[in-house]
């Protein structure tokens, strides 16, 4: 499996964390190694507004690594990473990467911009969406995963199109998903503000892997990747700035362990 030699922060058979700034690790990792990436980078929203949280009033500040910044530093930021992930990705892998209006854009242009082919655009349907307490706007309902590949003639990425077709009854998969927000279960060992839930990484998962694949995830956060990925069968690398959030994956994952895999 993938090692990068330092920063190492938890290690077990397939799952590994390491703690650092991404833009440094990520040059780290051997070049055409990883069959599949997933990133929910940061928003970039954090600043003096509010938001709606189980029915209160919450300051929408995340963390440091989420204050607000310039378009041009906010695209300068994901041009790099996507560079760094261009190459790391085998010529037949995908990227998929989640966000929201305040950031996909840019994800999108820089996506084309460093060598990327956009496949689909998935909008994930929030069955259960917080309400808009401004009472100014729609209620914000979805959120957007963009799923890439390189864009080089010669290679054919990975689509598993009868295991997506099984899952939805028989039927092609559409490219919008329905689901409802990350479910208390999910944070029992502890919340982390933008995790996904296990259902939209398991599709994202099945659709673009095979077992014994490597996926990594260069903004860990609470690990819904790697413990969805082990749980399917796949190898994982996941990386934080926060030891917080790693600490909380390695509880997540142990509390997970002799469960059933999917």
């Amino acid at each position: 499996m993938m090692k990068i030699n330092s920063n190492i922060y938890y290690e077990e058979e397939d799952f590994k964390l390491y703690n650092g700034d991404s833009l440094k690790l990520l040059k780290k990792v051997e070049s055409e190694s990883v069959n599949m990436i997933f990133a929910d980078p940061p928003y970039f929203l954090s600043g003096d507004g509010i938001t709606c949280n189980s029915g209160k009033m919450t300051s929408v500040k995340k963390a440091d690594w989420d204050e607000k910044t310039s378009l041009e530093e906010k695209h300068k930021f994901n041009r790099k990473w996507i560079r760094l992930c261009y190459n790391i990705l085998k010529p037949d892998g995908t990227i998929w990467i989640s966000g929201t209006m305040h950031n996909i854009y840019s994800i999108g242009m820089a996506l084309e911009q460093e060598g990327f082919k956009i496949i689909n655009n998935i909008t994930w349907r929030k069955l259960n969406p917080p309400p808009n307490i401004s009472c100014r706007a729609f209620t914000h309902s979805t959120e957007t995963i963009l799923w890439a590949k390189k864009n080089l003639k010669s290679s054919k990425h990975i689509f598993n199109y009868k295991i997506m077709k099984e899952l939805n009854n028989g039927k092609q998969m559409k490219d919008v998903w329905e689901t409802s927000l990350t479910k208390p279960s999910e944070k029992k060992e502890g919340k982390h503000p933008t995790q996904k839930p296990m259902t939209l990484l398991k599709n994202i998962i099945l659709a673009s892997t095979n077992k014994g694949d490597l996926i990594l995830d260069p903004f860990n956060g609470s690990g819904t990747t790697g413990i969805v990925a082990n749980m399917l069968k796949r190898k994982y690398v996941g990386i934080d700035i926060e030891k917080e959030y790693l600490n909380l994956t390695i509880k997540r994952k142990e509390a997970v362990c002799d469960e059933k895999k999917f």
